[in-house]
């Protein structure tokens, strides 16, 4: 499921679009940011349904083997360890992932299934692959570290793979890292006595709501968020603060001032992160410095008013 500092990364970018656009139409702008958000689900349902792809293909390949006229002992008694691993099962059975596919047309891998046997031909030249095969029989946590393993090792860093997914969507840039930790939890946590379920794209409904009520709240209050940086920053002309760390200022205020239950403390750490990926080398420094300032100003005028123990 989609994390706080994922939802924060995904309205900085609708915040940035709406602003760097001039538009004033904050619905429209709403409406792609769920749908960034949706399409990164749908991303995570294709690389699931790609593990079960590889597996189809390899059984094609013996099945085909086994029927030629001139077929060796070993084609026609094949090694099937790696097409009945039970972890290919559950998600090819999985109907929450089966029906996803389906609801949303994902059929890329039936008009795209040279990746597929990219990513087929990797994992058997790996040495993962050929010392696993070796070996007799496997528990289920076995089979799990070596599907996690070759996940890590094939599929997440294959680079035709990620130029793929990027084509596919724009949005998708950013969420490959993401869904790639989301899919290693996700196998990590399989069970052989229970059916897989893709699960929830968000923990609760107020993670959903999160999302519009920041971007929300960042936009209709942006200029007045503005203000309170340029009096912690009277040495610094507005224009010189990079955009994203503009943004990401705005935000953190944002959550100091109109989101009670989040701690002051996790609001200035996860923007600070997030500015080691999307800003400049020194943005985490200035943020942290900046956002320092502000949170003494607004605690000493009574301004921040968090519900609960240890939130400021």
């Amino acid at each position: 499921m989609i994390n706080r500092r994922h939802i924060r990364v995904k309205v900085m970018q609708s915040v940035y679009a709406l602003l760097q656009s001039k538009s004033d139409n904050l619905n429209k702008e709403e409406k792609f940011l769920y749908a960034s958000i949706d399409k990164m689900y749908d991303l995570y349902a294709l690389v699931l349904r790609l593990l079960v792809e590889v597996r189809n293909l390899e059984k094609r390949h013996i099945e085909i083997s086994q029927k030629k006229y001139l077929a060796t002992a070993e084609e026609l008694k094949p090694n099937n360890k790696f097409i009945d691993l039970e972890i290919f099962k559950l998600l090819a059975e999985s109907v929450s992932l089966n029906t996803h596919l389906e609801n949303n047309n994902l059929n890329y891998w039936s008009l795209d299934n040279e990746y597929i046997h990219e990513v087929l031909k990797l994992t058997k030249k790996s040495d993962l692959y050929i010392s696993f095969m070796k070996t007799t029989k496997s528990s289920f946590q076995e089979e799990k570290e070596f599907i996690v393993a070759l996940f890590k090792e094939i599929i997440a860093p294959n680079e035709k793979l990620a130029e793929y997914f990027e084509d596919k969507s724009i949005s998708w840039v950013d969420d490959i890292p993401f869904v790639n930790t989301w899919i290693v939890k996700t196998l990590n946590k399989m069970n052989p006595s229970q059916a897989f379920h893709l699960g929830n794209l968000y923990k609760d409904i107020d993670d959903k709501k999160f999302v519009v009520d920041l971007f929300r709240k960042v936009i209709l209050n942006h200029t007045e968020f503005e203000k309170d940086v340029k009096d912690k920053t009277p040495n610094w002309d507005s224009d010189r603060i990079a955009d994203i760390d503009m943004i990401l200022i705005k935000m953190a205020i944002c959550e100091f001032l109109k989101f009670p239950s989040v701690p002051t403390r996790v609001t200035i750490n996860e923007y600070i992160e997030i500015s080691k990926d999307y800003s400049t080398e020194k943005s985490s420094f200035f943020i942290n410095g900046v956002l320092d300032k502000i949170l003494k100003d607004f605690t000493a005028t009574k301004k921040i008013n968090k519900i609960g123990r240890g939130l400021l």
